[in-house]
């Protein structure tokens, strides 16, 4: 097995071909600054002359991209049968791309090189031998991927292998075997490579495809097999079901294999990285992805985190932070006193046994009546916050109304009356739905109290109904999410009465975003936590200003209408 092997990233090229994924130039250079900072070998930029986007991207990355691991190559095919290689386009635009390195494709598979080319297979040969001797005799590099390698390999071995040797001989630097169907399987993948690798002098390399969820294993089964060359995407972008994962390739090679892949001192951004190019092409992270998603090293059953507090490793088989990512322990039915107990330690509150069994008891029935704790981060907060004695003062709701009007333009009316301290407030918003006239009409009664109110933003609204054989009378949970520009937070409400469900959330999603706001504003000028001022009982002369804890309103009145959740 060798001691290391460079990483090569398609995700500009092989990666953008996934459903749903666009990327602009101004995308793909971030993208490839994410990929530098992380320190693969290689970045494949896209197919030069194929679309105005990649000629574009290749002019500007000379200038824009300042690459310090990395290498940016060029994508092409070979020469057309028939055509020589001087009077090609695609061999002309390879050379106007202006890398260092080439990698060019080419048929490895007689079926598609009589059924797709259309052409002889010596002539195929010819094309795979012109195009890299070309290439080569103006200084480039080429890697050479052998395209359909092991579908052509099974059906017509010598064919193939013929295919290889005419891009050695032409100066080929890695032969690279693609899986472009991704039908492998792992002993095939490892018998294959080990044969030609045993066979060729130049380095080998491997692109699989995850059409049978097999393409990270295929890669480490290719790699103990001799492959020095890894292609694939960061989270396992691409057409279909995807290229193989190099966010589980890269930590499984290095973690498991002592393979170097990317300097060792960078596998700790693989997370980091992971998510800003999800964020950059716009594609949201999947939770359970090995390694770098939110739940990898995630904890929910009451068994699992007991164990933990004793041996990291019990249920853990990396170390988290050696990808940048971390432990998390997940609140929900499932969970026990241990469980609230590290969760509680996260937060710097002291809960008691009473005390926790208290809030255990509470949780487990507020997740049968339909809430879902594990989602909803900043709620679960408030709970264990309000079980250690916390109260807020921010506002305490006395009722609220919402009206829907649908004429001409249907508008959504919402009144609130809150009290801050013994003051009363009540206004009038309008909003595109229930949830943003809500909002608005709470944040103009309370804003000239709360100015941190204006960083607090809702990003997201979501429901779902839970028991929908109940029809119009089925319980619905909410969930909104919330952010203050640092930190992102979610809320939960459950009610058979939706706009009910959505002002639970909402109002928590408010209290916590205060709350956070205050503590900030503590942090920094050092002041501690006033008590409680009681409605009425400020001491005489002083201004009712309202305080930081106060009971939070659990009872929401009864009879609001029912709507949309259209906000």
């Amino acid at each position: 097995m060798p001691a290391a092997v460079d990483i090569f990233d398609t995700t500009l090229r092989d990666g953008s071909q996934q459903e749903g994924l666009s990327l602009s130039v101004d995308d793909k250079l971030r993208v490839a600054e994410q990929l530098d900072h992380l320190g693969v070998a290689y970045i494949e930029g896209g197919w030069p002359g194929a679309n105005p986007k990649d000629e574009e991207f290749f002019a500007r990355a000379p200038g824009e991209l300042k690459l310090e691991t990395a290498t940016l190559v060029a994508f092409g095919s070979t020469r057309r049968a028939g055509v020589e290689a001087k009077d090609d386009e695609v061999m002309r635009q390879l050379l106007k791309a202006g890398t260092e390195v080439v990698c060019l494709v080419a048929k490895a598979s007689e079926v598609h090189v009589l059924d797709a080319l259309r052409t002889s297979l010596d002539e195929a040969l010819a094309m795979a031998y012109d195009s890299v001797a070309y290439l080569r005799s103006h200084g480039l590099r080429v890697f050479f991927d052998a395209e359909h390698f092991f579908d052509g390999y099974r059906a017509n071995r010598d064919f193939s292998l013929k295919v290889l040797a005419e891009a050695e001989r032409a100066g080929a630097e890695t032969l690279v075997l693609c899986d472009t169907n991704g039908g492998t399987l792992p002993h095939e993948a490892e018998r294959i490579v080990a044969e030609v690798a045993r066979s060729f002098d130049c380095q080998t390399g491997v692109h699989f495809h995850n059409d049978s969820g097999c393409a990270v294993a295929n890669s480490i089964a290719a790699v103990r097999a001799g492959a020095t060359h890894v292609q694939g995407c960061v989270n396992g972008y691409g057409e279909r079901t995807g290229n193989a994962d190099l966010s589980a390739a890269i930590p499984n090679l290095a973690l498991k294999l002592d393979v170097r892949t990317i300097p060792p001192e960078r596998l700790e951004r693989l997370t980091a990285v992971s998510h800003h190019i999800a964020e950059l092409v716009n594609v949201a992270p999947n939770p359970q992805q090995p390694y770098v998603g939110s739940a990898a090293f995630a904890h929910k059953a009451g068994l699992h985190t007991s164990a933990i507090a004793r041996r990291r490793d019990a249920y853990e088989h990396v170390p988290p932070d050696a990808v940048g990512n971390g432990t998390r322990f997940v609140v929900s039915e499932l969970s026990g006193r241990s469980t609230l107990a590290f969760k509680a330690e996260e937060l710097g509150l002291e809960l008691g046994a009473e005390a926790l069994g208290q809030v255990l008891d509470e949780l487990k029935d507020l997740e049968h009546r339909g809430y879902h704790f594990e989602v909803a981060d900043g709620s679960l907060e408030l709970l264990l916050r309000r079980a250690a004695g916390w109260k807020h003062s921010f506002f305490e709701a006395e009722s609220y109304r919402v009206i829907s009007d649908h004429n001409a333009r249907a508008v959504t009316e919402a009144t609130v009356k809150v009290w801050v301290g013994d003051e009363r407030l009540l206004s009038t918003a309008e909003g595109n739905g229930p949830v943003n006239a809500l909002d608005s009409a709470l944040r103009q009664a309370i804003g000239s109290r709360y100015p941190e109110l204006t960083g607090i933003h809702l990003t997201d609204y979501r429901v779902r109904v839970l028991n929908s054989d109940r029809g119009t009378g089925a319980v619905t949970r909410v969930l909104i999410d919330s952010t203050d520009g640092e930190r992102t937070w979610t809320t939960i409400g459950v009610s058979e009465n939706i706009i009910d469900a959505s002002w639970k959330a909402l109002s928590d999603s408010i209290v916590y975003g205060l709350l956070h706001a205050r503590m900030a504003s503590r942090s920094t000028s050092g002041a501690t936590l006033p008590a409680r001022p009681e409605r009425g009982a400020a001491p005489p002369g002083a201004e009712r200003a309202p305080a930081a804890e106060a009971p939070i309103p659990n009872g929401i009145p009864e009879g609001a209408p029912d709507g949309n959740p259209n906000g």
